[in-house]
């Protein structure tokens, strides 16, 4: 049992008012939230680097029993801790997160210590960004207008990086961000009639290197 088992509708706060209607939910995933929010891949590589010099090490002084090589097995186990535990990480933030799209609004409800709901309504949605990875996952920050300011570590890791004066919250790792971006994209031109849709820089950007998909 856990508090989200009491939410009325799973991730809101409340129920919909009338007029409102959920568009789309989904959520990180983990795996891919990991690999590029909690940088496992270059953890890993760093803890190899280590143990590749450890074994140098070793080497060049001359092997002569198990204990010459106690570098190796501590850089190898703290390599292993390390990468687990940000695993770890990686699995509660997506377990414990979810996006929702209606048509007045997008909350995302996250937390794993400290849980909460923000609601961001699409009048206030300046730009949908998107980047896509390499395995066609992806981010989509929102770009808000207004005097509304949320906080970087409030956000993090639903939070475009880099980004810290003016804290842009994104929807993390997910397996269909193309699809998601264009949703959010013209569910917002709904409201904001004036705006326009632009595709993306290139098909596959990198993680940071995020393309436009709406502007208001």
């Amino acid at each position: 049992m856990t508090e989200h088992d009491y939410e009325p509708i799973p991730g809101l706060p409340g129920l919909l008012p009338p007029g409102e209607r959920i568009v789309w939910q989904g959520a990180p995933d983990w795996r891919v939230l990991a690999r590029y929010a909690y940088h496992t891949r270059a953890v890993t590589a760093y803890f190899g680097v280590l143990g590749a010099w450890a074994v140098i090490a070793a080497v060049a002084r001359g092997i002569r029993g198990p204990g010459d090589l106690s570098g190796v097995a501590l850089t190898a186990m703290f390599g292993i801790i390390a990468v687990g535990l940000l695993r770890a990480l990686a699995w509660g933030a997506a377990r414990t997160s979810l996006y929702t799209l209606t048509n007045r609004r997008v909350v995302l409800r996250i937390g794993v210590a400290f849980p909460k709901c923000i609601n961001l309504p699409l009048a206030m949605i300046g730009t949908v960004g998107l980047a896509v990875n390499p395995d066609q996952s992806g981010d989509i920050p929102l770009a808000l207008t207004g005097e509304r300011r949320l906080g970087f570590l409030a956000l993090w890791p639903h939070a475009r990086p880099w980004h810290v004066a003016a804290a842009q919250p994104m929807l993390r790792a997910l397996p269909d961000a193309a699809h998601v971006a264009s949703l959010i994209a013209r569910t917002c031109l709904e409201v904001q009639p004036s705006g326009q849709v632009t595709q993306p820089v290139s098909p596959a950007a990198p993680a940071n290197g995020f393309g436009q998909a709406v502007a208001a």
